[in-house]
């Protein structure tokens, strides 16, 4: 027993040292190198292995005997790598028996890796592709290849610079690793009472005052969680039992929730994890993805205040008046905003992402030490530093999967085919072309995260957009929205069931209720491919007529998708 627990010390102890190496090392790195190393990201995807490791664990003692020997392969067939990345270049397409060994070795310990935090959907995608690649010329004409020997393909795939070590290791080491640790310093200065205070007495007495609270601290909150389920959870917590109280069903107030939750993650400045991505891949700077963003995203929460409006209107619900004015709490607590005011500044001057994030994380830590009750000592210092590596984990650990679904996808020609495809199918009509998009994406955000699915998806899709005459940055923005609907579309939707736990509420129910208050999140990206200007691509004088014919029918599409209107219809003269 003695050595037991002797045995979870250390473990917390190198969990610790872990996650403090990843806020230091990459704080550090983010000051001197605007872009990650193959040393960062052999780092990034080590720690992350080892960490996973020792979060995910088996319950038996062969099991974490089999855990240990699994971390200490991960280091060897990574280290490796990181080692040798030079030398393995030089001798690209004459690589070793020893190159092979440890390229498969570090493909399926990625598998395993994704399998224990992500689920055994990871474990059947990952081999469907691995198979694909190995018997491809099996495969139907329309989508066959040459194939390969399962040892080449993993050699190709660990690493060639479209692989595990690839876009996805390059952004998760680069950006967002730090804006996730942000997000957990800016969480533990004390920020997110405010992020709630704030909305309470600003509209919480109106008119669904509950619901409109939901959804305006769910923008300002899910802009720098990175997941629109850790937005439902976190605040829904308060904010669905308030709506519940208020008047609102329970289904209802548990699908408001995660159809406003899920906007932060197309919401400036942070976007989630989706957007650092779509910089890399556009080759756009940030800042630039930010100002498209900014003005749909908008409109987005703009759709749900409206039926959230009206859904309140046709209930008469009206919230209570909060003990001190919006204009008190600002006074008390403007600070809290002084993180993401500093990073959208920093990011829109031209400073790289991860020094801006540097920064943020400073400045939460300043922030932290404006009040008694959230001064960040070396204890809350390390919370912060634990939460952020664990929530990292969440997209990290899907790199090993990524990398060979990229990998594959690229060595078999299949994403010009994909592209030929969809374009075939869809017979070239754009309208058509969407709708198989956001098929595309339901269908596989239903197993991996929704970050995952963008970058998937946009690797096959965004050719065949950019094909049919959209601009490159609007094609990515249709696909990213898109791949936010696996959260509240049925019939997973995991954010709508983590609202309907909260609201103690039929989770099917609340599916359908949070697919009806996010409509926005399905209309936008017909907008984006057939108005330009919607992506600020036009004359100024375009893009002003645009924004205002939208924000117009923004209003008309929420008051009718509200439904309040039928009413006027249910009433009868006599009445």
């Amino acid at each position: 027993m003695a050595a037991f627990e002797k045995l979870k010390q250390w473990e917390q102890w190198l969990f610790d040292a872990m996650a403090i190496v990843l806020v230091v090392f990459y704080s550090y790195s983010a000051v001197l190198e605007p872009a990650a190393t193959q040393y960062h990201r052999g780092i990034y995807v080590v720690i992350t292995y080892v960490l996973v490791f020792l979060i995910y664990q088996s319950r038996t003692t062969i099991g974490r005997i089999f855990d240990y020997l699994l971390i200490l392969t991960s280091i060897v067939t990574l280290g490796y790598w990181i080692y040798n990345f030079e030398a393995i270049n030089y001798r690209a397409g004459a690589e070793t028996e020893l190159d092979q060994a440890i390229a498969m070795v570090g493909v399926l310990i990625g598998m395993e890796v994704a399998r224990r935090v992500v689920g055994n959907v990871f474990i059947v995608i990952g081999s469907i592709m691995l198979l694909y690649g190995v018997y491809g010329a099996y495969a139907p004409e329309l989508i066959s290849h040459a194939g390969d020997t399962f040892p080449d393909l993993c050699t190709s795939i660990f690493y060639k610079s479209d692989g595990v070590f690839g876009i996805m290791a390059n952004v998760l080491a680069t950006y967002i690793l730090l804006f996730v640790i942000f997000g957990a310093f800016l969480e533990a200065s004390g920020a997110q009472r405010f992020f709630i205070d704030y909305p309470l007495a600003a509209v919480g007495h109106k008119i669904g005052g509950p619901a409109k609270v939901s959804v305006i601290a769910s923008g300002l909150f899910g802009s720098i969680s990175g997941s629109a389920i850790a937005n439902t959870v976190s605040t829904g917590s308060f904010t669905i039992p308030m709506m519940k109280k208020a008047g609102f069903r329970p289904h209802i107030a548990g699908g408001i929730e995660p159809a406003a939750s899920i906007g932060g993650m197309f919401m400036p400045p942070i976007m989630g994890a989706g957007g650092f991505i779509m910089a890399e891949l556009t080759g756009l700077p940030y800042s630039q993805i930010m100002l498209v963003a900014i003005f749909p995203a908008l409109m987005y929460f703009f759709s749900v205040f409206v039926m959230v409006h009206y859904e309140a209107k046709r209930h008469n619900i009206v919230g209570e008046k909060s003990k001190e004015s919006a204009t008190e709490i600002l006074k008390k607590e403007w600070f809290y905003t002084l993180p993401l005011v500093v990073i959208t500044i920093l990011m829109l001057m031209g400073y790289s992402p991860g020094y801006s994030a540097i920064l943020g994380i400073v400045t939460s830590i300043a922030v932290s030490w404006f009040r008694k009750d959230t001064r960040m000592m070396p204890r809350q210092f390390l919370l912060a530093a634990r939460n952020g590596a664990v929530n990292s984990l969440k997209i990290g650990a899907t790199v090993g999967v990524i990398g060979i679904i990229i990998g594959v996808l690229t060595y078999s020609g299949l994403v010009l085919t994909f592209a030929d495809i969809v374009i075939e199918l869809a017979d070239g009509k754009l309208f058509l072309t969407i709708l198989l998009i956001a098929l595309a994406s339901l269908i596989l955000g239903m197993g991996v995260p929704v970050t995952a699915a963008y970058l998937i998806t946009a690797v096959v899709a965004v050719p065949a957009l950019t094909h049919l005459g959209v601009n490159p940055i609007a094609a990515h923005m249709i696909v990213y929205w898109l791949s936010q609907d696996s959260n509240i579309t049925p019939p997973v939707c995991i954010a709508a069931f983590a609202g309907a736990t909260i609201a103690k509420a039929n989770m099917w129910k609340t599916a359908f209720s949070a697919f009806k208050f996010a409509k926005f999140l399905y209309l936008g990206p017909f907008i984006f491919g057939y108005v330009p200007a919607f992506s600020l691509n036009g004359s100024t004088t375009d893009i002003a007529i645009v924004f205002f014919l939208v924000f117009i029918g923004t209003y008309l599409f929420g008051w009718l998708l509200s439904g309040i209107w039928l009413d006027w219809f249910k009433k009868s003269p006599a009445k």
